[in-house]
């Protein structure tokens, strides 16, 4: 199979039948390799689940080994929102792809994503015609919440886990877009993590699969 993303795809064991999807998204710099290490624990207790882990559309322009979902090297909000938005259009087309191949509903796809891949999980997961599975967000925030809330369309059930001495994004953030979900009306859970930071710990891994399997 071929999407439109170059993506690593981890199915089911023993060909077991595919009943749900979890798309994990990369932080910026990074790629679908790095974001599949949470598959290895979770498809232990998802055999009916296949992986995807997809690059980004373009490469990295910090780090031209990786990739990213949008760019970070300039400073303006407008540009980033532009160009995240490109690259949410680029996630729809794969999620398409997606249920077109393993006969699935967004009702069994759950979005997952690390940092600037939390941040594309948020915004595909709100603003799509119909609800997924689950959104599961590691380290990221809302790139814009007023551009956001203009354009939400489904209610997707969503938990957010934070690292509290975070550097690269700040924990406030988790803080502001819980607000903003609840105000939204948008069933959100939080973790704050103590001693945590930009990156996902076991116990961050270990919550986020429970919330799952809770689901599917």
């Amino acid at each position: 199979m071929t999407f439109c993303l170059d993506s690593i795809i981890i199915k089911p064991e023993n060909g077991s039948e595919v009943k749900n999807a979890v798309i994990l998204f990369h932080g910026y710099g990074g790629d679908g390799k790095d974001i599949s290490m949470l598959s290895l624990n979770w498809k232990r207790h998802m055999p009916n689940t296949v992986f995807i882990c997809p690059n980004g559309h373009e490469a990295c322009t910090l780090n031209p080994t990786g990739y990213q979902w949008f760019d970070l090297s300039r400073d303006d909000p407008d540009y980033i929102l532009k160009q995240s938005i490109i690259a949410e259009n680029k996630i729809k087309q794969l999620i398409q792809e997606i249920k077109k191949e393993f006969n699935l509903t967004n009702n069994e796809i759950c979005l997952t994503g690390f940092s600037q891949g939390c941040m594309m999980s948020l915004n595909v997961g709100l603003t799509s015609e119909e609800k997924f599975l689950c959104i599961v967000g590691f380290s990221g925030k809302i790139i814009d919440q007023n551009n956001l809330k203009k354009r939400m369309k489904s209610l997707t059930d969503t938990l957010l886990i934070h690292g509290d001495i975070d550097q690269v994004v700040p924990s406030i953030h988790l803080l502001e877009a819980k607000d903003f979900l609840i105000r939204n009306s948008v069933e959100v859970k939080t973790l704050l993590i103590k001693n945590c930071e930009h990156h996902i710990p076991i116990e961050a891994s270990s919550t986020a699969l429970n919330y799952i399997l809770k689901k599917i």
